[in-house]
C-alpha cells in the first residue's frame, strides 16, 4: 500500500455556500438578493426549485456544526449572505443577521473548527441590482463599506478571508443568462469583471487600514483548457478560453495588467480601468484559493460565440462523466495548481472547492455507498499531492460539499455533499465518502 502524506499543519476542511444551504430567505428581516428573486421567477431554474429553504442551515447550525466536528474538520468555508446584514445591500444594518453568524463563529470555535469566510459567494443584494449591480461602478463602494462592517464584527474570529468566489461565474451571469441575475449582455459584463476586480481591491485595502486579525485572499475557479489539436486556430481558441477565465482575474491581482490578446480581442468590450484602479486591485494579498472540477477540451469554431470556441470534456478512460456532465481528469488540478503557483509567486494556495456530483442511490435507511465519489476523491488528493511535492506552496483542501444542496441553476437534482441531505426531513447522512474523508483527515494522508 502506498501512502502520500501531507505536511503538518495542512489545513482538511469542507465548503458550503449562503444561498445554497442556509433558506430563510425572507426571515429575521433578510433582504432579497438577486438569487432569490431570479430562483422565483418562472423557468429559470430546473424543477422551478429554489433556496427558499435549501438545508435549513439558519435553523440547523449548531446541528451542522457538531456533524463537522464528528468528521473530524479542521476547518469550514462558507459565505454570509450579504442581504442578512445589510436587506438593502447598504444603510441600515440587520443586527439579527448579524447574530446568526455570531452564533455560527461561536459554535465553529467552541468545536475547534477554523473559520473561513467569503464575503461575496454570488447573491448579491437585488436592491443594488435594480441600480445596475455590479454594473454600476457605485456597487464596488456598497461591498467595501459592507465588508468594513464585516470585519468589525467578526474579524476577532475568522482566520481567511476571500472577497470573492468565482468572480467569472458572478460575470456570466450578466453575460450568458444562465446565472443570476440572468442578463446576456456583454457590454455590461466586461464592465462586472472590472469592477468585481475593483471591488476586491477596495475590500483588502478596508482589511489592511483596519489591521484585523487573519488573512484575505480571492478564489477562483481555474479550470484546465487545452487545444483539441496542435491547429493554430485551436490553440488560439484555448488561450482566448483560458484568459477569459483565468487571466481577466490572476493579470490584474497578481501582474498589475489585463491579458493583452483577450483585451484586443474583445476591442471596445474590454475592461477599461481608470486611473488608479489596477494600482488599487494589483496590491499584496495573503492566499490565493483555487476551485477545480475538470479539464475542457477547447476547439475554434466560428460559430463559437464571442470567443469563436467550443468545448468538449476530457476524461479518462473508463471514467466518463459525473452526473453534472463533468469530464474526471486529475492532471488538471495539479497543472492548474501550478499555474496558480506562477501566478502568486509563492503566497499560500488553498483548494478552496473539488468534488464530485456523483450518481447516489441510498439503501433504504438513506446511506449511500458513493465510491464513484471516494474514487474521484482519491485521484484528485493525489494529483494535489503531486503538486506540494513539485513545490507547489499548497497549504489546504477544502471539499465541496459539506452537504447536498442547492445547485443554482440545477437545483437540488445534482447532489455534490459527502453528507445526504433528506429534503423532506431534513435529515443529514453522512455517505461513505464521509467516513472516508474522516479518515483521511486524522491520517493526514490518502492512501493509493
Amino acid at each position: 500500500m502506498l501512502i502520500r502524506q501531507f505536511p503538518e499543519g495542512f489545513l482538511w476542511g469542507a465548503s458550503t455556500a449562503a444561498y445554497q444551504i442556509e433558506g430563510a430567505w425572507n426571515a429575521d428581516g433578510k433582504g432579497e438578493s438577486i438569487w432569490d428573486h431570479f430562483s422565483h421567477q418562472p423557468y429559470r431554474i430546473e424543477n422551478g426549485d429554489t433556496g427558499d429553504v435549501a438545508c435549513d442551515h439558519y435553523h440547523r447550525a449548531p446541528e451542522d456544526v457538531a456533524l463537522m466536528k464528528q468528521l473530524g474538520l479542521r476547518a469550514y468555508r462558507f459565505s454570509l449572505a450579504w442581504t442578512r446584514i445589510l436587506p438593502a445591500g447598504r444603510g441600515t444594518v440587520n443586527s439579527k443577521g448579524l447574530d446568526f453568524y455570531d452564533r455560527l463563529l461561536d459554535e465553529l470555535h467552541k468545536a475547534g473548527i477554523q473559520a473561513n469566510v467569503t464575503l461575496n459567494h454570488w447573491d448579491l443584494p437585488q436592491a443594488l441590482q435594480d441600480l445596475g449591480g455590479w454594473a454600476n461602478r457605485d456597487c464596488t463602494d456598497w461591498f467595501a463599506d459592507y465588508a468594513r462592517i464585516v470585519f468589525d464584527r467578526f474579524g476577532d474570529r475568522v482566520a481567511l478571508w476571500a472577497t470573492h468566489n468565482e468572480p467569472a461565474v458572478v460575470a456570466s451571469g450578466y453575460a450568458q443568462g444562465v446565472m443570476a441575475p440572468g442578463l446576456a449582455d456583454a457590454s455590461q459584463a466586461y464592465r462586472v469583471v472590472h469592477h468585481l476586480n475593483l471591488a476586491h481591491g477596495k475590500a483588502v485595502q478596508v482589511f489592511r487600514q483596519g489591521n484585523y486579525r487573519g488573512k484575505i485572499g480571492i478564489v477562483l475557479d481555474l479550470q484546465n483548457f487545452i487545444p483539441a489539436s496542435d491547429s493554430e486556430a485551436d490553440h488560439l481558441a484555448a488561450q482566448r478560453v483560458t484568459e477569459n477565465a483565468h487571466d481577466l482575474y490572476l493579470g490584474p491581482i497578481f501582474r498589475g495588467r489585463y491579458p493583452a490578446y483577450l483585451s484586443e480581442w474583445l476591442g471596445a468590450l474590454a475592461p477599461q480601468p481608470q486611473p488608479g484602479d489596477l494600482e488599487l486591485i494589483h496590491q499584496p494579498i495573503d492566499f490565493l484559493g483555487v476551485n477545480h472540477y475538470f479539464t475542457a477540451l477547447v476547439s475554434h469554431h466560428p460559430h463559437g460565440g464571442l470567443l469563436k470556441s467550443t468545448m468538449s470534456m476530457k476524461t479518462l478512460p473508463m471514467w466518463g462523466q459525473t452526473e453534472v456532465g463533468w469530464g474526471v481528469y486529475p492532471a488538471g488540478l495539479t497543472a492548474m495548481l501550478h499555474k496558480a503557483h506562477q501566478f502568486a509567486g509563492g503566497l499560500p494556495i488553498y483548494i478552496t472547492e473539488n468534488g464530485c456530483a456523483a450518481h447516489d442511490e441510498p439503501d433504504s435507511d438513506g446511506f449511500v455507498k458513493d465510491y464513484e465519489r471516494i474514487a474521484y476523491l482519491r485521484l484528485h488528493l493525489i494529483a494535489a499531492h503531486d503538486a506540494l511535492q513539485a513545490g507547489v506552496n499548497l497549504q489546504g483542501y477544502f471539499i465541496w460539499s459539506l452537504m447536498d444542496n442547492f445547485e443554482w441553476a440545477s437545483g437540488y437534482r445534482p447532489r455534490f455533499g459527502i453528507v445526504r441531505v433528506d429534503y423532506a426531513t431534513q435529515k443529514r447522512i453522512p455517505k461513505l465518502s464521509a467516513h472516508w474523508y474522516a479518515g483521511v483527515i486524522q491520517a493526514n494522508a490518502v492512501t493509493l
